[in-house]
């Protein structure tokens, strides 16, 4: 099979984003930015998610072929004459980002970064994905975990900030893919996957959302209440958080696929810029 499809296994992007993500609980409680750790940490997160990736492929193979947006995966496309054997590979990949983890930095940033992998792979692909609606909002934990990992990296006892920063995210997953959900509402569907709007319909999927993201504004205003960030955060944090608000009601008004595409992008938008405040905020000590 040609690389690339090796590599599509790998889910880059949602790497990336884990990636990001623990950067950011890195940043949020550094004292000086040391390039080597953050690679390094950056290099850890992304083997875990690529095992973590690998396994899903895998696993969901059966149902992607019912999914316009997945049927051409390299394992729902048959293009894998023996599917099992990528299970070694994400074996692989998982052994050696742990033990970089716990190499590099300390025990607790490797438990960080294997319990992400194990919410992804176990809570939410096997145990949830086909059984709740609730499977994006107790699944979304797994990324939550990446920012822990990187706070861990720094300063393993500083829990406050890192856990706010972590509920964050946790509170951005489910309005993410429930914006993404009614984009391909027909997909999950035709696959019989309980997602929300399958089973509600649009505009109470909407509604949810932008419950949901009120919710998660206020938690990441926290950090600024507490003293852990300062002003910068304060006020920029608050700004992006009502652009998406007002993003997500417009969608409560007009519970479109068009509306749901926006927010889907909008939601993205919001947790790059958040990351990039952290970064301004911390930047000033």
């Amino acid at each position: 099979m040609p690389i690339r499809s090796y590599i599509e296994l790998f889910k880059m992007r949602i790497g990336v984003m884990i990636a990001l993500s623990a950067v950011m609980g890195y940043c949020a409680i550094a004292h000086h930015f040391d390039g080597g750790q953050v690679a390094v940490l950056s290099v850890a997160m992304m083997l875990g998610s690529a095992a973590a990736s690998i396994f899903n492929h895998w696993y969901d193979r059966d149902i992607d072929r019912h999914m316009q947006r997945t049927r051409n995966r390299p394992l729902a496309s048959n293009a894998l004459a023996h599917p099992e054997w990528v299970l070694v590979i994400a074996a692989v990949l998982l052994v050696a980002g742990l033990t970089l983890a716990w190499l590099a930095f300390n025990p607790m940033v490797a438990l960080h970064l294997f319990l992400g992998v194990f919410f992804y792979a176990i809570v939410y692909t096997v145990w949830l994905k086909r059984r709740t609606w609730l499977n994006i909002v107790i699944g979304g934990a797994a990324g939550s975990f990446a920012v822990l990992a990187g706070a861990a990296a720094v300063d393993p006892e500083r829990m406050l900030l890192p856990m706010l920063l972590a509920t964050v995210l946790f509170l951005w997953t489910p309005s993410h893919f429930w914006a993404l959900a009614i984009m391909i509402k027909d997909d999950y569907a035709r696959a019989g996957l309980p997602m929300l709007p399958v089973l509600a319909g649009d505009a109470v999927t909407a509604r949810v959302i932008f419950a949901n993201s009120l919710l998660m504004v206020a938690v990441a205003a926290l950090p600024w209440w507490l003293g852990e960030l300062g002003e910068i955060y304060g006020v920029l944090s608050m700004m992006l958080g009502v652009l998406l608000l007002w993003c997500n009601w417009q969608l409560v008004k007009v519970p479109n696929r068009l509306w749901a595409r926006r927010n889907f992008f909008a939601s993205m938008q919001y947790l790059a810029a958040l990351f990039v405040v952290v970064l301004l905020d911390t930047g000033w000590r």
